[in-house]
């Protein structure tokens, strides 16, 4: 039932910070977006892809507002309109031909994550067809942070408690673009006398409000927490309470960070001594609050780099203290998006799910045991094209741009053109969406219901609808259901233990339970508050096998992976020396833009206006070295990527001479083009997706790696 009170409190879910909304409707549509200063998580933090893009991607009169199939082949550009009972029919038939010949596991879904119900109801769908197999962002962004917290046991996020703090660390994490709940926080705290210490190669908002900026050789920062770890203990300043009753491994990880000095870890990172002393010195005086982002996570050793800080968050004393990093919060009888896949009446038989696509290889990523049990998606991608481990001939993709997100973009873009069915359900034609044979309509966050457990808070928010759903757009949820529906007239009786919801309502009342918060309530302010205690780690104790943050882990030992933590060189610092003097430079990748989330609003008017060209950060030194104007084109180059990229050179000093930084997601709305400037504007163009991998996540180096760049002429 939609709200029809004026304003309609929501949240914003354009990105993961989910910061609280207030809805002004007038005549049926949302003329303005507030930010919702009573919000415990958000505060009134707010941007302008939360203000203008979700308003302006739901009434863009290039939305998707109905199902089309693409007749005359996939990238024709050749769509007619059709019915959503013939859209449903056909997609059923043709992945149960794909079944029956090549069996339930060649289906694969793919969608950003399972941090929201999208998420969840792809995953299900999947398994309601047999398969265990479906593909996620986060290899890319954020799998590493999450699997590291899942080994050691903190059950911490990000950046819970700035607002208490007495020193933010902020290491890879650029809030001022990609978290303005953040962002805020730490004005807060600068005020507040908190000191700041930043570890980024590069300038950002933030660093230049640090008390401290550390500027280290990219791929180096697990030295720099490792030689933290090491003064910390050196100077009893770690927790010993704590780390006697809660933690095993200490003597362990105290004589791997003996391996790190001072010195050590400075000379691998190519900074001062002096400034990791300084850190160390300032992160001991807590409470303190890790603050971490992709920076570190696009990694091939993005797991241990993890590891490193999350065990020093363990042994300083800072974890669930208030100002320090609160563990996950929760109010009674609530269950969240990922436990919902790990729970046994909705999982399929366990040697099934052994047949996950890289569960064998990646098992703490992949299969049953895996984070979000999610597939290693370029073994996917190989697959589909070579039918290595076995055929995969089916795909339904939503709310994920695949084909410009995943590094080396031509392969994906062959890929799915090679299947024997593709489907696709979104808000706006892609270079994704334009190679399925079907596309479906999607609700936008003006249109559904959503529940969002938030850790900042902590407390509950709500995604509420304005409207109706405009045209004949439909949620994730209600698609599954749908397709569920189908799978159960036709006889797959399992089809409906996995996914067993017949409405979004009784999925959300299934995620609150028992407990005493209800969505009645929830509609009512948009969010709930909820009693919470620090500490009591008795009470709660570490879900790792001894109950304990695993400082050493002996699940990884088992597993023949490194049970501490420790520094992996870059991959680059193997390559030849021809590699090297042919790509001289090191490319950053993943820089958040205020505009854009990743590849969405790119077609908004405004965003181009404020953005209108993929960009690349160059030193004045380097640029003068190749002969680099600023705002003149570049043309990129990656030593082990498939092909180049173009991208306008803005010359400054906010990055390190040799090293040069740019974002991600760019492709043109407007082109004629079936892959719409995908495989000329956009960064994944160039990068490789074929490892090496992170032993751990499988996680690709899709930062730090070595290119080289030239004067273009405009693309």
């Amino acid at each position: 039932m939609i709200n029809t009170k004026a304003p309609i409190p929501s949240t914003c879910w354009e990105c993961s910070t989910h910061c609280g909304s207030l809805l002004e409707v007038e005549k049926g549509r949302v003329k303005k977006i507030k930010p919702n200063i009573s919000h415990p998580s958000s505060k009134g933090a707010f941007c302008v892809k939360g203000a203008r893009g979700l308003r302006e991607l739901t009434y863009h009169p290039n939305r998707i507002l109905h199902p089309m199939k693409q007749v005359g082949g996939r990238g024709s550009g050749n769509w007619e309109p059709i019915t959503w009972d013939q859209a449903l029919d056909e997609i059923v038939e043709n992945f149960l031909l794909v079944r029956n010949r090549y069996g339930a596991r060649s289906i694969v879904g793919a969608v950003s994550n399972a941090h929201f119900s999208r998420g969840v109801s792809v995953a299900l769908l999947m398994r309601a067809f047999g398969s265990p197999n479906w593909m996620m962002n986060q290899d890319l962004c954020g799998g590493c942070r999450g699997v590291s917290d899942k080994i050691t046991g903190l059950a911490i996020n990000n950046g819970e408690d700035i607002d208490h703090t007495r020193c933010a660390l902020v290491v890879g994490r650029n809030p001022a673009a990609a978290d303005p709940v953040q962002w805020l926080a730490l004005g807060r705290a600068k005020k507040r006398g908190a000191s700041i210490i930043v570890i980024d190669p590069s300038r950002t908002p933030t660093a230049k409000i640090a008390d401290l900026w550390i500027r280290p050789r990219p791929g180096t920062d697990s030295a720099i927490a490792l030689a933290m770890i090491n003064w910390i203990i050196t100077n009893k300043k770690f927790d010993a309470q704590f780390v006697k009753e809660y933690t095993v491994g200490f003597e362990d990880l105290a004589k791997r960070a003996a391996d790190y000095s001072l010195e050590q870890a400075a000379n691998i990172a190519n900074i001062s001594p002096k400034e990791i002393e300084n850190a160390a010195k300032l992160y001991a005086n807590g409470p303190s609050c890790f603050v971490s982002g992709h920076g570190i996570d696009a990694f091939s050793s993005g797991f241990q780099t993890f590891r490193a800080f999350h065990c020093l968050v363990a042994i300083s004393g800072n974890l669930d203290r208030r100002g320090g990093n609160r563990r996950l919060k929760r109010p009674p009888g609530f269950t969240n998006y990922i436990e919902v896949l790990h729970k046994p009446e909705f999982r399929l038989p366990k040697h099934i799910e052994n047949q996950t696509i890289g569960a064998e290889k990646f098992p703490l990523w992949s299969g049953p045991s895996g984070w979000q049990t999610a597939c290693h998606n370029p073994t996917v991608i190989e697959a589909i094209l070579s039918g290595t481990p076995y055929p995969v001939r089916a795909l339904y993709v939503s709310g994920v741009n695949i084909a410009v997100t995943y590094p080396n973009t031509r392969r994906t873009i062959d890929a799915i053109k090679s299947l024997d069915s593709a489907i696709g359900a979104g808000h706006f034609m892609n270079p994704t969406l334009a190679q399925c044979d079907i596309v479906l309509p999607k609700t936008t966050g003006l249109e559904e219901e959503e529940l969002s457990l938030e850790s900042n808070g902590p407390c509950l928010s709500l995604v509420q609808p304005a409207h109706p759903p405009l045209g004949q757009a439909r949620s994730d949820f209600d698609i599954a259901n749908a397709i569920v529906e189908r799978l159960e007239a036709r006889g797959l009786e399992d089809a409906r233990r996995v996914f067993p919801w017949h409405s979004k309502n009784s999925f959300d009342d299934y995620l609150l339970g028992d407990g005493p918060l209800t969505l009645e309530k929830l509609r009512e302010t948009g969010f709930a508050k909820f009693d919470f205690t620090y500490g009591q780690f008795d009470r709660s104790p570490f879900k790792t096998p001894s109950g304990k943050v695993e400082l050493f882990s002996e699940t990884l030992k088992k597993m023949g992976l490194d049970p501490l933590p420790g520094y992996l060189p870059p991959n680059r610092d193997k390559a030849s020396a021809t590699i090297k003097n042919a790509y001289p430079l090191v490319l950053l990748t993943g820089a958040r833009e205020k505009t854009y989330h990743h590849s969405r609003f790119r077609e908004q008017p405004w965003a181009l206006r404020l953005s209108p060209d993929p960009w690349i950060q160059i030193h004045p030194e380097t640029a003068k070295f190749f002969e680099i104007y600023d705002k003149g084109w570049v043309e990129l180059t990656t030593a082990y990527g498939p092909g180049s990229c173009f991208l306008k050179a803005r010359v400054t000093n906010d990055i390190l001479p040799g090293v040069v930084r740019t974002g991600m997601g760019w492709w043109t709305p407007n082109s004629r083009r079936a892959e719409f400037g995908a495989l000329t504007i956009n960064i994944n163009a160039a990068t490789s997706y074929d490892g090496p991998w992170d032993p751990v996540t499988g996680s690709p180096d899709s930062r730090g790696i070595l290119c080289r760049i030239k004067n273009a002429a405009p693309p």
